[in-house]
């Protein structure tokens, strides 16, 4: 979407905000190339509209104390779901991405209405309580697979063992908008890409996705499906993918190789690794296949790596031991700066679809 004039200002300043949170008069002038004088009067005028607030004061670097401002964060909510083959994540946010309820449901994945029906439940039983309704943008969903989001249907799912399978029946029964994007590309969406620019999005979830990001925008390819990681071969003739093929990256890497295809908690495994010899081994070898795997997507992309997902959310405790596997396979790279921890450790998929109605709230300026 494009703007003009005092309107695309406006813009600017709140796609700013959205991406970089509470900041200052000053850095806005700056960041955006404005002059003070325009910056002082469209933020007033977003303060008056009650998009804007200000949040308190700057540290001091001498003289007067800077305003801190920033989005009001009550302004508006939405909601964000993810669904996989045998769960249900749900979170609610506001509009600075503050996530004020979160769960994550055992609920196995089938089409029947009453599927939906549970799903409006438990999400009328996470926001009601919290916040008023009338505030509530829609309901961003984010499935493993790929979707037409111009006709709302989801193309093909491996996961899910669906193909061509409409998803309008979802907001007819949910009553509200909804938004649909494919999970991993969700979580990327939860990065907020505009202040990344270039980088690709790991998502090592029960399945293994991936998301890349140009120029501040997704880039989908020309079937939407750039960022498919999980079906790269990483092993010749190696294990049997869930999508038939043999040496998948999603059979060495996904989460679910250290779940017992998810008969176990990860939570649980991630505990066992300390006392657990055996435990020790599989993550060991996992590591070495995930080494092997970003030494392949730095040498592909040659931008910065996003380590998400389930695993992802654990990896910040094992930089270190990863980073020696993975110097025995990348010998262009003196250090692992490029390496990135995910910002959301939990349901990023749910949060990053959320994020998305946030946009919505510029049609209000």
């Amino acid at each position: 979407m494009s703007y003009s004039g005092r309107k695309a200002t406006k813009y600017n300043i709140l796609s700013y905000m959205l991406n970089h949170g509470d900041t200052s008069k000053v850095e806005l002038a700056k960041q955006l190339n404005l002059s003070m004088p325009t910056v002082l009067s469209n933020v007033n005028e977003l303060m008056e509209s009650g998009l804007v607030t200000e949040k308190g004061e700057l540290e001091s670097t001498g003289g007067r104390k800077a305003a801190l401002i920033g989005l009001q964060s009550d302004y508006r909510y939405a909601l964000g779901v993810d669904i996989t083959a045998n769960h249900l994540g749900i979170v609610l946010l506001n509009l600075c991405g503050e996530i004020l309820g979160q769960e994550r449901i055992r609920m196995k994945f089938h089409t029947d209405l009453s599927y939906y029906a549970r799903m409006a439940e438990e999400l009328r039983r996470i926001y009601a309580p919290q916040i008023d309704s009338g505030k509530l943008l829609g309901v961003g969903i984010s499935l493993p697979g790929i979707i037409n989001q111009k006709e709302k249907i989801l193309v093909k799912s491996h996961a899910l063992n669906l193909e061509n399978y409409s998803l309008k029946m979802i907001e007819q029964i949910l009553a509200l908008p909804v938004y649909y994007e494919n999970d991993a590309n969700a979580a990327m969406l939860a990065e907020n890409p505009q202040r990344l620019k270039n980088s690709v999005y790991l998502s090592l979830n029960s399945t293994l996705g991936g998301a890349v990001c140009m120029n501040g925008t997704l880039f989908t390819g020309q079937n939407r499906r750039a960022g498919e990681f999980g079906h790269m071969i990483l092993v010749p003739g190696g294990r049997k993918c869930y999508c038939g093929k043999c040496g998948c990256a999603d059979a060495y890497c996904a989460a679910s190789v250290l779940t017992q295809g998810g008969k176990e908690k990860l939570d649980e495994f991630m505990e066992s690794i300390q006392t657990d010899a055996k435990a020790m081994k599989e993550w060991e070898e996992y590591l070495e296949n995930l080494a092997i795997l970003i030494s392949n997507l730095r040498m592909s992309y040659d931008t910065d790596i996003i380590l998400g997902g389930e695993v992802g959310g654990y990896l910040q405790d094992h930089m270190v031991e990863l980073g020696r596997k993975i110097f025995q396979y990348n010998l262009f790279d003196d250090d692992l700066s490029y390496l990135k921890n995910c910002s959301y450790r939990r349901e990023a998929s749910a949060v990053g679809v959320a994020k998305q109605f946030f946009w919505k709230v510029m049609e209000t300026i």
